[in-house]
Parts: C-alpha cells; structure tokens; sequence
C-alpha cells in the first residue's frame, strides 16, 4: 500500500492555479525529498495532503485513508513538522512534549523525545528563550510523539546549526529503518540528497519529474568526471584513455615530482571506470585514491526548473 496517493490533484485560488494534475505515489518506508522553488505549489500540496486545504478536483489517500473523510484518523497516524508553527513562550520544552503526548493519548516519555531531538537539559527552560534552532529541535520532537506511520517535513532544517542538521538526518534515517515513510520539501538539496530515496520537483505547480538523483543525472547529465591522483603522469596515458568507447575527455595536472598529479577522466557510462583505472596503471602509473565528481542535486534542479520556466517541460 502506498503511503501517499495523488490522482489528478489540482487547486485553485480565485484565478491563480496553484497547483495543477499531480499524480503522485510515495510508497511506505522510503525517504521522498519534495523540491521547488518559492512559489511552486509544494505547500498547498502539503496542505491539501493534510486536509487542511480542500482539492479542487482530485484524490488524496494517506495510508489508505482518504484525509476528507477521515481526517482523525490521517492526524492520528501522521506526524508533521510545518514550515511555520507557533508556540507557548512562558511554557517549557518538556509541557509542550507532554501536551503532544496527552492528545494522541501516547505512552511516550518526554524525556526521552527531547533527548532525542538534542535538548537535553532543556528541558525545564521556557521556550521563549529557545533560539530559532532549538524550537525547530522542539518541533520535530512533538511531530515524533507516538510513533507516526508517515512524517511530513516541510522545510525541517530551517535554523538548525550543523549539528542539529546531522541530528536531523540521523532522525530521517532511524525512521526509515523503523518502516515510517518521511516526506520531506526542503531547499537544502544537499541534505535532500543525502537522505531521500527519491525525490519529486515541482515548479508553477507542475510537478515535473519523480526519480532518484542517480535517475535525474542520467536523464540530464549522464557524464561524470573519474579523478585518479597517481604518483606520477605517464605520458602515454591520455592517448591510452582516449582510445576507450563512452571516454568523452582527459585532462592532465601534473604536480611536481613530489607529489604525483591527476588524471580526470570524463565518461559517459560508469562501467568504463574500471577500464581506464587499468589503463592509467597499464602505463606505468600507481593510482593513489580515487574520486568520482558527478552532478549535483542543485545542478539538477536548476536544471529541470530553469527549463520548464522557458516552456521545455522535461
């Protein structure tokens, strides 16, 4: 059973067409990072996901539940840190985890959650004093309470330091081991990235692609660039490296005796790596680390929005 659904979800404002057709499937237990630039249509898609916005015409189901008609059930089961949420100054972090727990009638201890998040000895202090960071660490603490079967992440990241940011992507990955599915829209692409099983881009409220960010390079960029530091050079290894099929460019750095130089080797077609690793060996070199540089996320999504704000849908 996938854990989101979509089928021709659309939504309009008035005049503004926020979100258009989206088809969607996000299956349960993997990680799904959801881009667009500002604007897009990625938090009226959350909203409507969660009920709290009504599709003009489409349908939603949450884990097997359509959210229109059993919206208790989907909150129930649904853990959510929003982009914006407001909380109880004069109340510390532990009353507000307790408050979590009471609602969904939860066994959890609060403790325990705030530790989890990263505030620990905290927990006794009013949230008015917590900087930005903390009340994010605090947000997705109450989105944990009672184990949800699907977290919604919108922009989780937000004011996170990078310890909070690897606390974060530690969290990501416990739950996806424990079988709950994380949607998550971020503009953090790296840390999209380094989380996300798949991800899905949307722009004027279309959404463009769904595939994995190994899938996206292949679509738009399928070369890479292999770089071999070797001890030295060889002269014959361009001309060696040249002669190989789906090799599309070498270039050469040699550095001074002491300290080798570097082969980078651009290719179409990951299997011919080995191949060229042997030919620059073949030459005579010792290759002494190696390294792959492939396109990244953000490259990929500046791609595939830049062109469909020019009217090239990909």
């Amino acid at each position: 059973m996938a854990a989101i659904e979509t089928n021709g979800v659309s939504k309009r404002f008035d005049e503004t067409h926020a979100v258009r057709d989206v088809d969607l499937t996000v299956e349960s237990g993997e990680v799904f990072g959801f881009l667009g630039p500002n604007g897009a249509g990625k938090s009226t898609t959350i909203n409507m996901l969660l009920d709290f916005v009504r599709p003009t015409t489409g349908a939603i189901s949450i884990l097997g539940v359509d959210p229109q008609e059993q919206p208790r059930v989907v909150r129930r089961r649904t853990g959510v840190l929003p982009e914006g949420y407001a909380f109880y100054d004069r109340l510390p972090g532990r009353r507000h985890v307790e408050l979590a727990i009471d609602m969904y009638e939860s066994d959890d201890d609060p403790i325990a959650i705030l530790d989890r998040v990263g505030l620990t000895g905290d927990e006794d202090t009013a949230v008015g004093t917590y900087s930005k960071g903390m009340r994010q660490r605090l947000a997705l603490g109450i989105a944990l309470v009672d184990d949800p079967d699907l977290l919604i992440l919108d922009e989780p990241s937000s004011g996170l330091d990078p310890n909070g940011i690897r606390t974060l992507r530690e969290i990501v990955r416990e739950e996806a081991d424990y079988g709950t599915t994380v949607f998550l829209s971020s503009h953090v692409l790296d840390q999209v990235e380094a989380v996300c099983d798949r991800v899905a881009i949307m722009n004027d409220g279309t959404l463009l692609t769904v595939d994995t960010v190994d899938g996206l390079r292949d679509t738009l960029d399928p070369n890479s660039t292999l770089v071999l530091s070797v001890d030295a050079v060889p002269d014959s290894a361009p001309q060696r490296l040249a002669e190989l099929d789906r090799v599309d460019g070498v270039d050469v750095d040699s550095a001074s005796e002491d300290h080798g130089g570097t082969i980078s080797i651009t290719c179409t077609d990951s299997g011919v790596k080995s191949a060229a690793i042997g030919r620059v060996e073949e030459a005579g070199a010792t290759v002494t680390d190696i390294g792959v540089e492939d396109s990244s996320l953000e490259e990929l999504f500046a791609a595939y929005t830049d062109s469909s704000s020019d009217g090239e849908r990909r």
